[in-house]
């Protein structure tokens, strides 16, 4: 939430848009050599101002942070200082950590909000499942479903796995895929979250299963990008291939 890293990661992108095939074409030369009028802008500079504005707001977590009404006035009166080359208002040296701890504050309740808010709909989802009698539900909370059975071995906790996956939300929201990505994922068993590690091994080589893993076998509360804290996560997985561990070297006899 730094603004001073903003721009640099801000401006990089219009670098990284490609021309489109009309802005290619209006750059072609026309009849007789004459090169062709330019087109006319898709978008004013007002209205790319405006964007640039909602992607600075966007960035640094405005929504999340819940500031007032009054609060956005004030920042927005910070933004015209910095933007009319004016000093900082107050001693960096001295309001900085004070600052920090401020947003830290801010952060720590929107996560606590989200948490909450997310308990509910978990325990909602859950609750629901139990209709589904395919759903099998384990000690740990790990729920399947085996959608596919396999006909080769079970792997184990040391093994490597082979796998097409995609995860989703309880909303249907998708936050990863292999499948589009149009490549197997392949890792070993016990360094992936919880929820896989054991989830996978109740399927077997060539099978589907379906992995509803809830917030303390999956990210709890720490949440990663596409995924909120204290959430739910839905793994529909099939399972390729099964690599053991290599075996490790003999030992030369002791003299």
């Amino acid at each position: 939430m730094k603004l001073k890293h903003l721009l640099t990661l801000c401006l990089p992108i219009a670098g990284l848009i490609p021309a489109s095939a009309a802005e290619v074409k209006a750059n072609l030369p026309g009849p007789a050599g004459q090169a062709a009028a330019p087109a006319k802008p898709a978008f004013t500079d007002a209205q790319l101002i405006e964007e640039f504005g909602w992607f600075i707001g966007k960035r640094v977590g405005l929504t999340e942070l819940e500031f007032s009404a009054a609060e956005i006035e004030t920042l927005i009166g910070g933004l015209r200082s910095a933007a009319a080359g004016k000093d900082s208002p107050y001693e960096l040296e001295k309001i900085g950590p004070v600052m920090d701890d401020f947003m830290q504050k801010k952060q720590a309740a929107y996560v606590a909000k989200l948490k909450t808010k997310n308990q509910g709909v978990n325990a909602e989802f859950f609750t629901k499942l139990k209709e589904n009698k395919a759903v099998v539900e384990l000690p740990s909370g790990l729920r399947y479903e085996i959608t596919q059975a396999g006909t080769g071995p079970a792997p184990k906790a040391t093994d490597t796995v082979r796998v097409h996956y995609v995860g989703k939300l309880i909303d249907g929201s998708e936050f990863d895929s292999s499948v589009k990505r149009g490549e197997p994922a392949e890792f070993p068993l016990d360094q992936v979250i919880p929820g896989w590690t054991e989830g996978i091994q109740k399927m077997n080589k060539g099978g589907k299963i379906k992995l509803y893993v809830p917030p303390h076998l999956a990210y709890g509360d720490d949440g990663r990008p596409g995924i909120p804290p204290g959430s739910t996560l839905i793994f529909d997985v099939e399972l390729l291939d099964i690599k053991a561990p290599a075996a490790a070297a003999p030992q030369p006899a002791k003299k």
